[in-house]
This record gives structure tokens, sequence and C-alpha cells, in this order.
């Protein structure tokens, strides 16, 4: 078996964009990439995407759905479009794997068709849908956190045949990853490798630098025979210079490779 691909989420270079991303991953050796589309227009480009691939031999890994609630609008108002749209960019770009939330909970018609239309794309694609957990939030108004997603923020509840594996998400809903990781199963295909203290929001930490198992859960994977992807989705957002980023970025490629690494040898 292969090496486990480690990524970089075009995320993880923001307020840099998409070509941004391709250019660091792969100065820095990673893998390839996980194409986070959102409101920069590279991001919703197949064409833009493919050249970038091709300038800089980083080959992308997944595409991320637009799912997040600012991203509502890209493609399409409609979620089943949006997710639709996804799956094509991802055939169009050779990616094996497509990350998508779970429905919201006011998005009614599409979370009540979501497990079947996932599961009928992924018959008529050979894409990967993997689905992710996500994290409860907590309305001012509200003294208690509240599930904005269908069924919960557990895919797992619904039952999927890929997930994607968030640990920033696992610390923001104070779940215990390695349990997630364990009834996702084999059906485990992405991992968002980031870090988290248990504070009630998304902060996407370096690996090492919270209170996840990210060593733990990259050993486990590796020694298991996991044969999906590993994507560094980290916060750079606060760096002073794109030196300090590339920093940054370097240190959780190389936290990712020492504990898959690791895994591997066990």
């Amino acid at each position: 078996m292969g090496r486990i691909p480690v990524g970089l989420s075009t995320a993880s270079v923001w307020p840099q964009n998409a070509a941004a991303g391709f250019q660091i991953a792969g100065a820095l050796g990673y893998d390839g990439v996980e194409v986070m589309v959102w409101a920069d227009a590279i991001s919703q480009d197949v064409d833009a995407l493919r050249r970038c691939a091709r300038n800089h031999g980083v080959p992308v890994l997944a595409v991320h759905a637009p799912c997040l609630l600012i991203t509502q609008r890209i493609w399409s108002p409609d979620p089943e479009v949006r997710l639709r749209r996804a799956v094509e960019a991802a055939t169009d770009l050779n990616a094996p794997t497509v990350v998508v939330h779970p429905p919201f909970r006011w998005q009614r018609r599409y979370a009540d068709k979501f497990p079947d239309l996932v599961a009928s794309l992924e018959d008529e694609s050979g894409v990967a849908i993997a689905v992710e957990n996500m994290f409860p939030v907590k309305p001012l108004a509200r003294a208690r956190s509240v599930s904005a997603f269908k069924p919960s923020i557990d895919p797992t509840e619904a039952g999927h045949r890929h997930y994607t594996l968030d640990l920033s998400h696992t610390a923001a809903a104070q779940e215990d990853a390695m349990a997630l990781a364990k009834r996702m199963g084999r059906g485990l295909r992405h991992v968002h490798l980031a870090d988290g203290t248990g504070a009630p929001r998304d902060e996407h930490l370096i690996p090492g630098h919270g209170t996840q198992p990210c060593d733990q859960v990259c050993e486990t994977l590796a020694a298991n025979g996991f044969d999906g992807q590993v994507v560094l989705e980290i916060n750079t957002r606060n760096a002073r210079s794109p030196a300090e980023r590339a920093k940054d970025l370097a240190e959780s490629l190389l936290f990712a490779r020492l504990h898959l690494d690791a895994g591997e040898n066990r």
C-alpha cells in the first residue's frame, strides 16, 4: 500500500486565493490540495483550477462543496445544484473526493432527499461524497447550544457510505474524535487535520496546539490501512507575513507525516 497522501486545503491560505494555495502546497511538498469553493473566483472556475494544478504539479485531492452559510449563493441558491456542481468539478479535475456538510435544518426538501441524493451521485460519478461532522452553535438569545443540521452534527446518525472527520469540529463539539472515527469505520474517507481547545468555536489550530488526539488519529489510520486523504485545514489568517504562513503550514505538514509514518511502521 502506498503512502497516505497529505493535502492542503486552499482555505488554509485565506485571505490569499486558491492559486496561492496551489503554489504554497507545491513549494512545501504537499501531495495535493483540497479546493474550498467559496467567494474566491478561482475556486469556482474548473479551468483555472486545472491550470493551477498543472503549473505547480499539485493534483486536486478533493473539492469542498460550497455549503457554508457564507457560500449559499455560490453557483446556485439551490443546495442540490451546488452539490451536483461540486461532483462535476471533482470529476473534471480527477479528484476522488467531494466534501459536503449535512443539510441545514431549514433546507427541508434538500434534507429529506440528502441521503439518497448523495448515494445516487456517488453511483453516477464514481466520486466519494464524504459527509463531514459538524458542531453545535449557541444563539445569543439561548443559553444552550443547538444543532443547525439535520438530522444532527454527526453524519453517522443518517448513515452514508463515506465520511469526513474534522478534528477542529470535534473540539468545538466536545466530541470524542477517536470514538467518532470508530463509528465512521471503513466509511472514513477524508480527514481535516487541525486542532482545537474545546472552546465552542471552530478554531482550526495547527495540529498539536490544542487538545485533540491528532497524533493518535493519524497513527491509528495509518496502522489500519486508511486509503483516503489527510488534508490540513488550519487557520492562518493572523499570520503577519507570507513567510509566517508558510512556517505554520510546513509545521502542520511535518506533524502529519511524522505521525502517519509512525502508524505505518507499527
